[in-house]
């Protein structure tokens, strides 16, 4: 949160809490409900304790709206989560999850047995990559043996391109594709 976000927080949390105690006082009758008419009255009769109170007010409304119809993270903070930012003394890179996605698509074309191929990339907190590989592979494909090469190459391969630390590499194989065979009449 933003300091102002904090103090307004701050601020209306404990006017709240006062109005609170004071219709607590009202409802068990330890606070006469005329001496507090009276005080209000005097408060808002005194020309510059009103003026004080109507700008805290506006300030309070405008502050009220700002924080129900707009959100408060910004712009840089949405483009964290669809990506990573590493900074250096010579300046700032940006490495999307897409780019990642690609990278790893890339390597599973890379191995004959994988056909068809979808990826999904997630970052946590830490900037830790977990991939997810959805594959489909060729009939004579030994499976354990070709998804812990996958695995191996792409934690390899994206640490060298990207300098990001792979947390896990899944595999998850879809389908099993039969060689297609030419039917001659």
């Amino acid at each position: 949160m933003k300091l102002i976000e904090k103090t307004t927080l701050v601020l209306f949390s404990t006017i709240m809490l006062v109005i609170s105690v004071i219709f607590c006082l009202l409802i068990f009758g330890w606070l006469d409900i005329d001496l507090a008419g009276k005080i209000v009255q005097g408060i808002l009769n005194n020309e510059v304790s009103s003026n004080i109170i109507l700008g805290l007010s506006i300030i309070f409304i405008l502050l009220a709206i700002r924080c129900i119809f707009f959100d408060s993270s910004s712009k840089k903070q949405e483009e964290m989560k669809n990506g990573v930012l590493l900074k250096n003394a010579d300046g700032q890179l940006f490495i999307t999850k897409q780019t990642i996605e690609n990278l790893v698509n890339n390597i599973v074309k890379g191995f004959d047995s994988a056909e068809e191929i979808q990826t999904s990339v997630e970052l946590d907190k830490d900037s830790r990559v977990s991939v997810l590989v959805n594959i489909t592979v060729g009939e004579n494909a030994v499976i354990k043996e070709l998804s812990t090469n996958l695995q191996t190459k792409i934690k390899e391969v994206v640490k060298k391109s990207t300098d990001l630390e792979v947390k896990e590499v899944n595999i998850k194989v879809k389908n099993v594709e039969s060689a297609k065979q030419n039917v001659q009449e």
